[in-house]
């Protein structure tokens, strides 16, 4: 799914009037009725009242004629106008068709707005996506009584105040929504951390822009869905065997961090890798080979840290597909010279590799390691580490523009994690996942899907497919975990005994 911008938004509506072709008044009735279907089913209750406010523009329209629509199913509905003046053509056409209705009222100041009874539910409808300054006067009074208020709070496409495209100063007046109702596409704004309390929970409502416009829209930013997963996932064919599912290195752990290590193996053998090796400190091998007998175990030289390649050193890597490193790794100077080593192997052979945790710490120190990163290699930086690989970013705005500039510089795909995790691709394009809950926000949560990453790649994913598979399995596999267990208890290992579920649920 495309992530547009406010002016494409308003291009594609353009050209849903011209090719389909349906009138702009038509085309408002329809967006009101899909978002009055929604709100419907939010709340099949009538027992509180609703109230609407409205600007003068076409997300103002939106209000009018949800109103009407309310009105029709018997809702407790009263509409206030906010400020002075002529509305757009569409807002005045359906003022009109309320036909002076008791229900409707003017605001000309601020004594005229209304005290709002905690238990009601308050619908936005003042801005829409074109407003690209903050609020001022009369609206900025009515954000401030409507935030206040305790309601319930649905926006009509996005919370007044929100820009889609760009970032908002804390102090700006914002509508604070508990839900937004959004049409046809999500909002960049929507996926952004420093956002959640304007938008709540959202979901799009389909108003039938046209097909083939949204198609051709060029935009660098993408929306990770169910189907679109299943049309990337294999299925495996029956005559395969182990060999034929990748050979995986994985590189972790040290002391007192063995248990990323483990999670890591475990999650990769769970993602699929035919053969799994794992390159472990000295104290850590009894741990690796009880704890993850589907493994095999290389043991380092030194007794607490990686410091060195595995046996046979450079020879031995082109045995396999792909190498994974950086969960509990540590950051020694050992460490360090070892895993400069093995990215200019890596680096030599084209091979792919999967960074996460102390490996990228460690880039982060030695920057000239970012310049040996193999190609189409996938990065797994949480937002402070990635800070650490670029700068620190002024907001999340900002940090999707150094994402993009970092993935492009080094020819390699960065995972963003958080809510939303923005994956980067060398060609400057972000694709957030949609998958994942609060739950997940424990340790070891990243190691596990490292563990996946690494073990999609050696299956013979491109980088592309296995990022964006990768990262949505983890998150759906969380969920399943949260669904069965709730979000509160949920632990690393549970993402891993879900996996199996999200692999089934995907190809349902």
């Amino acid at each position: 799914m495309k992530i547009l911008t406010a002016s494409q938004t308003r291009q594609a509506d353009a050209a849903t009037m011209q090719l389909e072709p349906i009138a702009s008044i038509d085309l408002m009735e329809r967006a009101s009725y899909q978002f009055t279907q929604r709100f419907v089913q939010q709340f099949p209750e009538h027992n509180c009242p609703v109230y609407i406010f409205c600007g003068l523009g076409n997300n103002g329209g939106d209000g009018l004629a949800i109103t009407r629509m309310l009105l029709a199913q018997q809702y407790d509905v009263a509409v206030f106008i906010i400020g002075n003046g002529t509305g757009s053509d569409d807002f005045e056409t359906n003022l009109k068709r309320l036909a002076d209705h008791p229900s409707v009222h003017r605001v000309m100041d601020e004594s005229q707005l209304p005290d709002l009874p905690t238990l009601s539910i308050i619908i936005d409808a003042m801005f829409g996506s074109g407003l690209n300054r903050a609020l001022e006067g009369l609206y900025a009074e009515t954000v401030e009584l409507i935030n206040e208020s305790g309601c319930t709070v649905v926006a009509v496409d996005i919370a007044s105040g929100l820009y889609a495209d760009t970032s908002v100063n804390e102090s700006d007046p914002i509508i604070q929504a508990d839900f937004t109702y959004t049409f046809q596409l999500p909002k960049l704004a929507f996926l952004l951390p420093q956002n959640e309390m304007y938008v709540g929970n959202w979901a799009t409502v389909d108003i039938q822009l046209d097909a083939e416009f949204l198609q051709q829209a060029d935009t660098p930013y993408h929306y990770l869905t169910h189907d679109w997963m299943k049309e990337l996932q294999r299925e495996r064919k029956g005559h395969s065997h182990k060999g034929n599912y990748g050979k995986t290195l994985l590189i972790s752990g040290s002391y007192g961090k063995m248990g990323a290590a483990v999670l890591c193996s475990q999650a990769c053998a769970r993602g699929g890798v035919g053969l799994l090796t794992v390159h472990v400190p000295r104290c850590g091998y009894e741990i690796m080979q009880i704890s993850v007998p589907e493994a095999m175990a290389t043991v380092d030289q030194h007794q607490e840290c990686f410091s060195n390649l595995p046996p046979e050193g450079a020879t031995n890597l082109k045995n396999f597909d792909v190498i994974g490193i950086g969960p509990g790794l540590g950051t020694e100077e050992a460490t360090a010279h070892a895993l400069k080593s093995v990215l200019e192997v890596a680096n030599a052979q084209n091979m792919r590799m999967v960074l996460d945790a102390d490996a990228l710490n460690i880039c982060a120190k030695q920057r000239d390691l970012l310049e040996i990163l193999p190609k189409n290699s996938i990065l797994t930086p949480h937002p402070k580490e990635f800070e650490r690989l670029t700068e620190k970013a002024q907001n999340d705005f900002h940090r999707l523009g150094l994402l993009r500039g970092f993935c492009q510089k080094y020819q390699v795909y960065a995972t963003l994690k958080g809510s939303h995790t923005a994956i980067g691709t060398p060609e400057g394009d972000i694709y957030f996942n949609s998958s994942g809950n609060p739950g997940m926000a424990t340790g070891g949560s990243g190691d596990v899907l490292t563990g996946i990453l690494t073990a999609l790649i050696a299956q013979k994913y491109d980088s592309l497919s296995a990022a964006l598979l990768g990262v949505y399995l983890h998150g759906l596999a969380g969920d399943l975990a949260a669904e069965k267990l709730g979000q509160e208890p949920l632990i690393a290992s549970d993402i891993i005994e879900h996996l199996g579920g999200a692999f089934k649920a995907i190809l349902r």
